[in-house]
């Protein structure tokens, strides 16, 4: 009988194969200083592009004041347990509330983490009989959810209506087969390309097909809409949205998530929920904290003014200078450029140590063999003079990747890697 961990020495998988190359700069990396526009890696001052602090308010001196505060007051510990036993409080219940008000549904209930929260939520939505209907594109969470699923499920192409309604006459078929429902599951911003859910196209689809609808708004929540209620709201379509999930480590810059939805909806999640009903109680911390960023976003509507000030003139420039960025929609900044990853690590090391710009490189198996992604998330911290920066930087790498300057460079560690 083989020894289970000999499968696991032998092929550490697509990415951990890198790992003697790669864990400690390009990834694992460790950024140093208070969240900025600018801070320290290794040593040296970059301009980052990889931190989600869309609003800014991270380094906020009110911000930190209600953390530390709330910190002295209660510790990191209290509530101490989950809620359903030991862990529930009334700022709790309040933080709900003003979520659901926020995002314009009748209820909210919090989580203590986005990334379980959403996977629970799907494993609670659906019974064995129900067939679920997602987007290919959809984030890791969302895929380990449905996984979770003992029914049936359909991928349906990015963002591919003809192929969604394909997937939905398969699922309707079978829905009537097992006497089952239809769940469809789409984001209301893609992260990686930024590209918005069509969540409009989507919500046309709902009377011909009956199924309700999950989104998953991680990247949309306090920066798209009027109101910054997210892709819904810009849309057009919040209402139609059965369940809303969104998630605080964005644009709220610390922890936690929420699901909101129909009062008889989230009431039969929060006894349903496992991620919540045997997991510890979100710290008040995060809780109070929370509150003070959401008041914050309702408040102050500059400081969504100002990133979207600076989204587009660094999306703009990109383009201005022939760069694919794709057909993002939202905040999020892709690069798309032709290279090999021994190419793309030369790259990325030449802009951290020679240009000083610190953005996330995205390679096969996230995107297809041969491209490069470099992934920006601008934030209303960042500057014109930052700006004007990164984008020289750029055009001074496309130039060598395409002069063969990172190839060459990149040839001992592809001969290593046997690329």
């Amino acid at each position: 009988m083989r020894d289970l961990f000999d499968r696991i020495i032998e092929n550490k998988g697509p990415l951990g194969k890198w790992a003697s190359q790669a864990e400690g700069y390009f990834v694992f990396p460790k950024l140093e200083g208070p969240i900025s526009n600018r801070m320290k890696f290794q040593g040296k001052e970059v301009i980052t592009w990889s931190i989600n602090d869309y609003l800014g308010l991270a380094n906020l001196p009110e911000v930190k004041k209600i953390d530390g505060d709330t910190a002295a007051e209660y510790g990191s510990a209290y509530p101490m347990g989950a809620r359903m036993m030991s862990g529930h409080t009334d700022f709790h219940e309040q933080l709900e509330q003003e979520c659901a008000d926020f995002v314009n549904k009748e209820a909210a209930y919090l989580l203590n983490f986005g990334y379980q929260g959403i996977m629970s939520a799907i494993d609670a939505l659906v019974s064995k009989d129900d067939i679920i209907v997602y987007d290919v594109d959809c984030h890791a969470c969302i895929i380990d959810g449905v996984r979770l699923h003992m029914g049936k499920r359909f991928t349906f192409k990015h963002n591919d209506i003809q192929s969604l309604e394909v997937n939905l006459e398969r699922a309707a078929k079978m829905a009537e087969q097992t006497g089952g429902g239809i769940l469809v599951i789409s984001e209301g911003v893609f992260g990686m390309r930024g590209e918005q859910g069509k969540l409009k196209e989507i919500v046309a689809l709902k009377q011909k097909y009956n199924f309700r609808l999950l989104v998953d708004d991680a990247h949309g929540f306090g920066t798209l809409g009027k109101s910054g209620a997210g892709a819904g709201e810009e849309q057009g379509i919040q209402d139609d949205i059965d369940v809303y999930f969104a998630t605080f480590a964005k644009s709220m810059a610390s922890i936690g998530a929420f699901l909101a939805a129909d009062k008889e909806i989230i009431e039969y999640l929060k006894y349903n929920l496992r991620s919540q009903m045997f997991a510890k109680s979100l710290p008040m911390v995060y809780v109070k904290g929370a509150l003070k960023r959401l008041d914050m976003l309702r408040t102050m509507p500059q400081l969504k003014e100002k990133l979207w000030e600076n989204v587009n003139a660094l999306q703009n420039g990109l383009k201005d200078k022939g760069f694919d960025i794709g057909n993002t929609s939202s905040c999020v900044t892709p690069v798309y450029l032709n290279g090999s990853i021994p190419e793309a690590m030369a790259l990325v090391k030449d802009l951290r140590e020679n240009y000083g710009i610190f953005c996330s490189i995205v390679v096969y198996p996230v995107i297809p063999k041969g491209l490069i992604l470099l992934r920006m998330i601008p934030t209303a911290t960042h500057t014109m003079q930052d700006i004007s920066e990164t984008l020289d930087a750029f055009s001074a790498i496309r130039e060598r990747l395409q002069n063969g300057t990172y190839k060459r460079l990149s040839a001992a560690v592809a001969a290593a890697m046997g690329e």
